[in-house]
C-alpha cells in the first residue's frame, strides 16, 4: 500500500452518500425518459473512449458509484474490472442490485481517489467519470491527476464540465445573479487551464468527446501517460 505523502483533499459532498443517498443515486439514472437518454449517451461515450484507449484488458472504475458503468466495462469478456468508491454504501448498492453475471466480474474496494491503496501501474486504464468537476482547487486537481497517473499503466478516461458551450455560458450567467455562495461543489473548467494541468501531470490528450458539442458542459477526455 502506498504511503500518504500529504493529507488528501476533503470533498464535502462525499460524506452524504450513506445507504439512503446511495439508493436514491442508484435509481436516478433510470428515472424518466430524459435520464434514460442521458445514461444511453454516457454509455455511448464511454464505449468510444474505451476504444480510443485501445480496449484495455484491465480497468479501474474510480469512483464507481453504484456501478452504473459495470455493464459497459463487462462488454469485453476478457477484461479484468476493479471498482472503487469513497462510499462503501454506494459500492454495496451496486453489488446488491446490478445483474449477478456482471457483479461477479467486478472486484471492489473502498478508497479515496486521491490516495488509492494499490501499487504503481495497477491497471491499464482508469475510468474516472463525474469526479474532477467537484474539485475546485488547481493543486487538488493536480494531486488527483498525479495519483491516477501513478495507478494507470497506459491511460485515463476522465469526464468534467468545460467552458465554451451554451450550458456553461448559461450557468455562469445564473451564478452571477445568485451572488457568492459559501459552498460550491461543482466547477466549470476553462479548457486551456485544464488541458495545461493534464500536461503538468504528464498526460497527453489522445481524444476528447463532448456529450453534445457546443451545447453541453460535459466532456470526456482520453489521456495517455507520457
Amino acid at each position: 500500500m502506498p504511503e500518504n505523502k500529504q493529507k488528501s483533499p476533503s470533498l464535502e459532498f462525499s460524506d452524504k452518500y450513506d445507504e439512503e443517498h446511495a439508493r436514491t443515486y442508484f435509481k436516478k439514472h433510470n428515472s424518466g425518459i430524459e435520464r434514460k437518454i442521458s445514461n444511453f449517451r454516457d454509455h455511448q461515450i464511454g464505449r468510444k473512449a474505451l476504444t480510443l484507449a485501445g480496449n484495455p484488458k484491465s480497468v479501474l472504475d474510480m469512483p464507481c458509484g453504484t456501478g452504473r458503468f459495470w455493464d459497459l466495462l463487462a462488454e469485453d469478456p476478457e477484461r479484468t474490472i476493479y471498482a472503487s468508491d469513497y462510499s462503501n454504501d454506494m459500492i454495496n448498492m451496486g453489488l446488491k442490485f446490478r445483474p449477478a453475471g456482471i457483479v461477479k466480474r467486478v472486484e471492489t474496494f473502498q478508497a479515496s481517489a486521491f490516495d488509492i491503496p494499490v501499487e504503481d501501474n495497477f491497471v491499464e486504464t482508469i475510468f474516472c467519470i463525474r469526479l474532477i468537476h467537484h474539485v475546485g482547487g488547481k493543486e487538488d486537481r493536480l494531486k488527483l491527476l498525479r495519483e491516477l497517473h501513478r495507478v494507470s499503466s497506459r491511460s485515463v478516461i476522465i469526464s468534467l464540465w468545460v467552458d465554451g458551450n451554451f450550458k456553461a455560458w448559461r450557468r455562469k450567467k445564473l451564478e452571477t445573479k445568485r451572488g457568492k455562495r459559501s459552498y460550491q461543489n461543482r466547477f466549470i473548467a476553462q479548457v486551456a487551464n485544464i488541458e495545461a494541468e493534464f500536461k503538468q501531470a504528464e498526460f497527453g490528450i489522445k481524444g476528447k468527446i463532448d456529450f453534445i458539442p457546443f451545447y453541453s458542459m460535459w466532456r470526456t477526455y482520453v489521456l495517455e501517460k507520457q
